[in-house]
């Protein structure tokens, strides 16, 4: 070995991220629901001596009590105040901190968690959480701005609205198959299919003839008229079902009101936004810069994604935001909404990743767009049924939910970028010819065959 050249290593230099910069004067919050204790850590006194603490115990959580804290921390010159995010208890401190000019950072509990064996308590809580702070070891999560986070409100908010109004529609089918009304067998759906609410209607309205009721559905309509009439012919009704389906059908119709309410308030509120604006062709910032616009508006630029939904659109940006620099890359974007598996590797053995912890409704978001991409003759729709026959239909949408999501850090990182689609032939055009053949052909020399390949003419 004497004469063997030393191997090299690369080595590899990773600058550290900002977080883990070492700060001086830091402030550390462990929120309860009515009151919170704060632990700030000030440099030493003097020359030589020992970093310095100051316990604000029991901080009511009123708006008043947070301003004078703010002031305080103000006072000290404080460069980072830290929380733990505890439930929604949290949202007053953070607003109010922020908004008096402190730089507030919100942490996971899982990273911020005391050391086993050590004594818990509130203050001994504050405590740690500022000794991890100015030492650079905590990793901050991402809250959005004011405007992104009204608009975040008003578009979770529709979004269990239609969560309750598809609720209501299973609770009305439940109802009908006590009453032995088969109507969901003959329609393809109820909420869907303008003829199951007319029906329903004259139902509740007191209307028992199967024949009459089925003559108010469309005539082509799943199976028919007919199938519709034999669907109710053995319905039983109590005394008491004509109320409960009037009483579904007019919660579901309250529903419908509120969710297209909610609709043009979210609009509204992206509007609001200068950054979600377009720019015309005259060069003037408009949330509607019409035909040769230079810059689409964000929702628009998103839209032209397949599977991407105006409306859809819209809920992305308010979990994601308009500002990408929040996230350095498209890969952190894509950690952030749990679409991305955690690493679990130790020396050369490289486990099952885990499922990746992120925001939920981004992610549902995502996978909700890969569906609405399957239906359609696109590179996405190509990838996702190419996937599905690999991995299964839900691995392929969370697959192409991943894809979709980083073309969005794209186009938001981008005002001037537009989608272009790379087309369903896209992976036959991007194959080698020679590695396909060469795949053909073990595939037919396993079963058996001797193949002669001749090439055409």
């Amino acid at each position: 070995m004497g004469n063997a050249r030393a191997r090299k290593v690369p080595a590899q230099v990773i600058e550290d991220e900002d977080y883990q910069l070492r700060h001086e004067r830091v402030a550390g919050i462990d929120i309860a629901k009515a009151k919170a204790d704060v632990r700030t850590r000030l440099p030493p006194a003097r020359e030589g001596g020992r970093r310095a603490s100051r316990v604000e115990a029991s901080v009511p959580a009123t708006a008043a009590a947070i301003l004078a804290l703010a002031a305080l921390l103000l006072a000290d010159r404080a460069e980072l105040v830290v929380m733990e995010a505890t439930s929604d208890y949290w949202r007053i401190w953070y607003y109010l901190l922020e908004g008096a000019g402190l730089n507030v950072q919100l942490v996971s509990p899982s990273q911020a968690r005391q050391l086993a064996g050590r004594p818990k308590t509130d203050r001994l809580d504050a405590q740690w959480i500022a000794r991890l702070a100015e030492m650079g070891l905590l990793r901050p999560s991402f809250v959005p701005p004011p405007q992104i986070r009204a608009l975040r409100d008003l578009t979770r908010t529709r979004l269990q609205l239609v969560r309750d109004r598809t609720r209501e529609w299973q609770r009305l089918e439940k109802l009908l198959e006590g009453a032995l009304v088969k109507l969901s067998s003959a329609l393809s759906s109820l909420a869907r299919v303008k003829s199951a609410r007319a029906i329903l209607e004259a139902i509740a309205g007191g209307e028992r003839d199967a024949r009459a009721l089925a003559a108010l559905a469309d005539g082509h309509v799943k199976g028919g008229r007919a199938a519709v009439e034999e669907s109710l012919a053995g319905m039983t009704l109590a005394a008491c079902h004509p109320m409960l389906i009037g009483l579904h059908l007019d919660h579901i119709t309250l529903l419908d009101r509120q969710a297209s309410a909610r609709d043009d308030e979210i609009e509204a509120a992206l509007e609001a936004i200068p950054a979600a604006r377009g720019v015309g062709a005259d060069g003037v910032p408009s949330p509607d810069p019409g035909p040769g616009a230079a810059v689409l508006p964000a929702d628009q630029r998103l839209a032209e994604i397949p599977g991407v939904s105006p409306e859809l659109a819209r809920s992305i940006i308010a979990e994601t935001g308009l500002d990408m620099t929040r996230f350095p890359t498209a890969g952190h974007l894509v950690s952030w909404a749990g679409l991305a598996p955690a690493a679990r590797q130790s020396g050369p053995r490289n486990r099952k990743p885990a499922k990746g912890q992120g925001d939920a409704y981004l992610k549902g978001y995502c996978t909700q767009a890969a569906t609405g991409a399957a239906r359609t003759d696109t590179f996405l729709g190509e990838r996702l049924r190419r996937l599905s026959r690999r991995l299964g239909g839900t691995r392929a949408r969370c697959a192409v939910g991943r894809s979709i999501l980083v073309i969005i850090w794209h186009l938001l990182s981008d005002p001037e970028a537009r989608f272009a689609d790379l087309g369903p032939d896209w992976h036959d055009r991007k194959t080698d010819r020679d590695r396909k053949t060469r795949s053909h052909l073990r595939g037919l020399q396993a079963l058996g065959y001797e193949v002669t390949i001749t090439p055409a003419a």
